[in-house]
Formats: structure tokens, C-alpha cells, sequence
């Protein structure tokens, strides 16, 4: 590479990796992705509520006999009128059970000093639904009818493994966590390229209205000029990504384990050993225990974003070389967002269209729009989750590269005319024109 080359790019890296507005998003975003990593585990571990005890005043005289407390709430037999106990502030919850609740007539009421939760209010109507329903199968004077219905009932769970080919053994595996994994990554890539392309175009509005770029271009040729400037911007962005992996991936190894309560961690390193859920009867959500073993395996974040990184390079130097020969040919921002329009209309898409992708990964309109360059990068990374053919990817990595090159190309000769250019903002023939010129 040309020493002038460096210059250029060691200038616009360390310009911007500098400043405390980068140091504060690089640290930001693992401390996101940690708090998306431990949720499942908090939220189990946090999940249980305060005890509450609640007095029943059971009007219809046959519910309160059959309630069974438990560590979340404590039934107690009423022993004052509910005036009396509502004014009490000793008193947690009163729950009221009219007379006419059997026949659908009444519902029940609860009065809560604090407020009230999901877990409180679904805890009594479901013991209570299964109180009437039993009296109600019970008033048909069927022998064993309570039995006959339990054999009816039926709860049937699924489990999916993908099977890639036939020579390797099913892996089991969670369309919710590639779903949201993939939206993560998309949307990652997604500020990436239209914040730093955005920042290719100003950086080159501002010098060109400073007048800098015609002392710069007199001792560097005006296309070293915009690669020094879009590699600068684009190491930038990379020296995020890597640090966001380093740190994600020390996170996933140490801090989330220590998180995790003791349950759970069995559960988890059971799965990493044998690939699967060890059975249903764990006490444990065998989705939840597939989805923190997949966000706390170092192995599998590190992959995840070395893909983001080949993606990233690929489809930000597609639009930064665009961006750039946007800049080059105006003169200051109002103009620019006009002809910005197109590839914000390009980024755009390709994430409306990543997120039909990453619900269903092989669709035809997703697996098609994986291999055209605009797109690739975002809907690819929605579909990499989900498990997708390392043949897939390495086409679409090599239309990407490909296409970047030809646009680079195209860019540069757009940028070579448009900065000696000012007073005009070009129309979209005149672009074309200067870029076919040899």
C-alpha cells in the first residue's frame, strides 16, 4: 500500500476512534448484548414474587375448602366483614368469591392493597376454574367421567432439529432465538453501514467546502484520496466490531455463568455435552435452558460475529464507495440528502426484507436476495443463526466482494471529476456520464 495511503487512513482512524462518543458506544453495546444474554436466566431467577397472604370471604361455600396455598399465596378463611379488612392495612389481598360464580353469573373480585400482578391474579383463577370445573363434571353422575377427560386432555410439545446432512448427527435447535439473533445482528450491520457511510459522504462535504481536498489532491491522486478515507472510516467500524466480540465473548465465558442460578447451569452444561434437553421433567423450560446454552457458548457468539465482521467490510465498502462519490459531487448537505435517498432506499430494504428472512430462513425471496450485494449482508446475517450451507455463504460473500470492487471502481471516477466540481448539484445523468468517462 502507498505511504500516502496510510497517512490518510491512520489519519481518519485515529480522528474518529478517538473521540469519548465512540469509546462510549463500544462499551455500551456489549453491556446490551449482556443484558439480552442474562435475561433468560434474571427473569427465571427473579421471576418469583413477594408471598402474599389473602383472606376469602367465600360466599358460594364450596370454593375456599378446595384452595391450596402455596409459596406464592397463602389462603386465609376471612374473619372480618370486607369493610373491615379492606381498611386494614395489615391486610395484603381480599378476595371475594360471590355466590352465583359457579354458574358464570358472577366473576370474582380481588382487592389488593399494593398492586396487583399477573402471577397473583393467574394463580386464583386458575385454581378456582379447576374447582367449578370438577363440581360441574362431578353434578353428571358419570363414574370416572374427571378421568376420562384428564385422558382426553392432550399437551403436546415440539421439539426441531436441523439435519444438515445425512452423514451428521440431528442438531436440536430454536426458531425464536435464531429469529432474535438474527434481528440483533441485522440491526447491528444496518446503523453500521448507513452511520459510517454517512460519515464517509460528510467528512468529504466538509473538506471539499474547506477547500482542503485541492491542497490534498496535489501530492495524493484524488482515488488514493477516497480509499484512504473509506478504509480510515471503515477500520473504524471493524475495530468496533472486534472489540464488541472480545468483550461479548468474555462475558458469555464468565460473567453469565456467575449469573445463572444453580439449576440452571446443570441444565445448560448437561446441553453443551449432549446437544440436547435432557428431558421435560427438569423443573426447567427446556427452551429457555437451549437458548442460554446457545448465548453463553463463547464458540458461537465468536462465529456469529466473525460472519458480521466479513459482511460488514464487504457491505460497508459497497456503500461507502457510493456514499463517497455522493460527497464528492455536492456541496453540502441539503443536496447530498437527495441523492442519498437511493442507497438509504437500498439499506433500507434489505432490512425489511431480512426480517421476512429471519422468520422464515429458506424462503425463496430471502435465499434470493442473500446473493444480491445491496442486500446480501443484512439478510444473510438474518439467516446465519438459523443455520444456513457454507456454500451459500461463500457465494454470496464473493458477489459481495466482487461487487464492492466494480463499485469502487465506479465511485472512483465519479470522485475524481465531482470534487473539482462546485456552484452545481449534478443530476443522476450527469453521475453516469462522468463515471463512463475513461
Amino acid at each position: 500500500m502507498d505511504s500516502r495511503v496510510g497517512i490518510i487512513i491512520k489519519r481518519e482512524f485515529m480522528e474518529r476512534a478517538g473521540k469519548k462518543s465512540f469509546i462510549f458506544t463500544t462499551l455500551l453495546m456489549p453491556l446490551l448484548m449482556l443484558a439480552l444474554m442474562a435475561a433468560p436466566s434474571l427473569i427465571m431467577l427473579f421471576s418469583k414474587g413477594d408471598s402474599r397472604q389473602v383472606e376469602v370471604i367465600d360466599e358460594s361455600g364450596f370454593i375456599f375448602d378446595k384452595l391450596k396455598s402455596n409459596e406464592d399465596i397463602a389462603f386465609v378463611k376471612a374473619e372480618a366483614p370486607l369493610d373491615s379488612l379492606v381498611k386494614n392495612e395489615d391486610t395484603d389481598a381480599v378476595l371475594v368469591i360471590p355466590a352465583g360464580v359457579a354458574n358464570g353469573s358472577d366473576g370474582l373480585l380481588l382487592y389488593s392493597r399494593k398492586a396487583s400482578s399477573l402471577s397473583l391474579e393467574s394463580g386464583i383463577t386458575s385454581q378456582v376454574n379447576d374447582i367449578i370445573e370438577n363440581e360441574r363434571i362431578a353434578s353428571y353422575n358419570i363414574a370416572g367421567l374427571d378421568k376420562i377427560l384428564d385422558e382426553i386432555h392432550s399437551d403436546v410439545s415440539l421439539k426441531a432439529y436441523r439435519t444438515e446432512s445425512t452423514s451428521e448427527e440431528a442438531k436440536e435447535s430454536s426458531a425464536g432465538l435464531s429469529y432474535g439473533l438474527g434481528l440483533v445482528l441485522m440491526l447491528i450491520l444496518y446503523m453500521v453501514m448507513l452511520i459510517y457511510g454517512q460519515m464517509v459522504m460528510t467528512s468529504i462535504i466538509e473538506e471539499k467546502n474547506n477547500r482542503v481536498l485541492e491542497l490534498v489532491v496535489s501530492s495524493v491522486k484524488p482515488v488514493q484520496l477516497m480509499l484512504g478515507k473509506i478504509c480510515g472510516i471503515g477500520l473504524v467500524a471493524v475495530t468496533q466490531i472486534v472489540i464488541w466480540a472480545v468483550l461479548i465473548g468474555l462475558m458469555a465465558a464468565f460473567v453469565l455463568p456467575a449469573l445463572m442460578p444453580a439449576e440452571l447451569l446443570e441444565q445448560v452444561q448437561t446441553y453443551n455435552a449432549a446437544g440436547a434437553v435432557a428431558g421435560s421433567d427438569t423443573g426447567v423450560d427446556p427452551e429457555l435452558i437451549q437458548i442460554v446454552a446457545r448465548l453463553s457458548n463463547v464458540g458461537y457468539i465468536l462465529s456469529l460475529f466473525c460472519y458480521m465482521a466479513l459482511y460488514l467490510i464487504g457491505g460497508f465498502m459497497l456503500y461507502a464507495a457510493i456514499y463517497a462519490a455522493i460527497g464528492s459531487a455536492v456541496d453540502n448537505i441539503q443536496d447530498a440528502s437527495q441523492l442519498q435517498s437511493i442507497p438509504m432506499f437500498l439499506i433500507i430494504f434489505g432490512m425489511i426484507f431480512s426480517m421476512m428472512a429471519a422468520q422464515d430462513p429458506s424462503s425463496g425471496i430471502g435465499v434470493a436476495l442473500s446473493y444480491v450485494p445491496f442486500t446480501s449482508p443484512m439478510v444473510m446475517m438474518s439467516r446465519i443463526p438459523s443455520g444456513v450451507p457454507a456454500w451459500e455463504i461463500v457465494v454470496s460473500l464473493a458477489v459481495l466482494y466482487l461487487s464492492f470492487l466494480v463499485m469502487v471502481w465506479i465511485a472512483a471516477k465519479i470522485y475524481r471529476v465531482g470534487i473539482f466540481m462546485y456552484g452545481k448539484k449534478p443530476s443522476w445523468s450527469e453521475l453516469i456520464h462522468w463515471a463512463r468517462q475513461k
